[in-house]
């Protein structure tokens, strides 16, 4: 590969000339960790205690110490190890996904608080002599860095990392002035990100609120009146079956949008957005639908999934996978996908699945289960605001999932400097 001027080939791929190539041993003393079990844990020790799994629901390359939902741990059982400091890395050093092993963040806001590093991470406090703070949290995001972790990992069914073998990953680094360019640059980034995740969230709580009004006849729309009607589904419409669609019938081009049944709780909310269909086939061995339905899933090992409905409001046809309750309905299907997904209704719902492991809805739960219901205008209406809420969001949503691309470039670009910033 050609190198041009002012750049170096190393191991760690090529760097500008004026970074430097040091080792995770020569960056950061490993400093000892707690390895408590979860029930050491309570919600009023004098400890908060980051343990591995903290660190794989975050989702930042910073943990926020000033966070209420940390754990804590009481001061007798961890006073003999030392303190995370603000700026210090905390990687997780098992993971049953061998991706996942050696995740880490960088820690802010420690201020008085006491913090301590526990289960299955290692403690990492930076020599300042090598690496900034705010420059720490992305240096996971280094391809190289990340290609070193996954190839130390090791293990079957648990995946991890020793200290000795982490010690001798090199780590590209440019001069301390660039390092807070880069951090900041890219904290800007983060801080959009910020900003988005906390509009949506306040977006759907704004919806949630609409829901259990406008679907409870608690806030009725002007022009509307009459009484609300109690109606069994099965007399609203009828019901049927999905068919097949294993996963080898499904592919990202085949001739046919599919939708097998877990996409009802992965892709989609109460709506099915025909642009976000990932799945299609070729098969015929299945059933195709090209008219308004509701889809129900028909099974889940998780509770929150077992019976979700949505609604797919299109005359595009589309293969219907196994597992799939089909409703059609002379109701508006987008008015009963919003209403099944209410809290109350959900609560129902999961209460009449059946199972163990893996519980189960069919037809049979659904032909009985009773809903109040407006005319069919009002319906119409209430779907209205609620889908023009859901396109806001959805755009919002959009917009973040730019900002994340964008950010993942300037990493790549920034991190490796085939872009300085000076």
């Amino acid at each position: 590969m050609e190198v041009k001027p002012g750049y170096k080939k190393t191991e760690a791929g090529i760097i500008p000339e004026d970074w430097g190539i040091y080792t995770f041993a020569e960056v950061f003393d490993f400093l000892n960790t707690a390895n408590n079990p979860r029930s050491d844990l309570s919600e009023i020790g004098d400890y908060k205690y980051i343990h591995y799994g903290d660190v794989h629901a975050n989702q930042s390359a910073f943990f926020d110490c000033e966070r209420e939902d940390i754990p804590r741990i009481q001061k007798s059982r961890v006073q003999h190890l030392p303190l995370v400091e603000d700026g210090d890395l905390i990687m997780v050093d098992a993971s049953e996904d061998y991706e996942g092993t050696g995740v880490s963040v960088e820690v802010k806001n420690i201020k008085e608080q006491y913090v301590v590093a526990g289960l299955h991470t290692l403690l990492l406090r930076g020599n300042k002599e090598f690496i900034t703070n705010g420059y720490k949290g992305y240096i996971q995001s280094i391809r190289f860095i990340k290609q070193e972790l996954i190839k130390i990992a090791t293990g079957i069914s648990v995946y991890g990392i020793s200290k000795n073998n982490l010690k001798r990953i090199s780590i590209p680094l440019p001069p301390l002035p660039e390092q807070r360019l880069i951090a900041t640059a890219l904290s800007d980034v983060d801080a959009l990100i910020a900003v988005l995740d906390t509009l949506i969230a306040k977006k759907r709580l704004v919806k949630q609120g609409a829901m259990q009004e406008l679907l409870t006849g608690k806030k009725r729309l002007p022009g509307f009146s009459r009484e609300w009607e109690t109606k069994k589904l099965g007399e609203l419409g009828k019901f049927s079956k999905g068919k097949g669609l294993p996963k080898d019938d499904l592919s990202a081009n085949g001739k046919v949008p599919a939708i097998p049944y877990t996409s009802i709780y992965t892709d989609f909310n109460e709506i099915i957005k025909h642009e976000l269909i990932k799945n299609f086939t070729s098969s015929t061995e299945t059933v195709f639908i090209n008219s308004p339905h509701i889809l129900i899933a028909g099974s889940s090992n998780m509770l929150e999934n077992v019976g979700k409905a949505c609604a797919f409001n299109s005359y595009e046809e589309v293969a219907i996978g196994g597992d799939i309750i089909l409703y059609k309905t002379v109701a508006d299907v987008c008015f009963i996908s919003y209403l099944l997904n209410t809290q109350l209704h959900r609560k129902k719902i999961v209460f009449l699945s059946q199972g163990s492991t893996i519980r189960h809805v069919y037809a049979s739960t659904f032909v009985d289960y009773e809903i109040e219901t407006p005319s069919l205008g009002e319906q119409q209406a209430i779907t209205e605001i609620l889908s023009e809420m859901d396109d806001e969001i959805t755009a919002l949503e959009q917009k973040r999932a730019k900002t994340c691309l964008l950010k993942q470039g300037m990493m790549q670009e920034l991190l490796t400097g085939r872009i300085r910033l000076t």
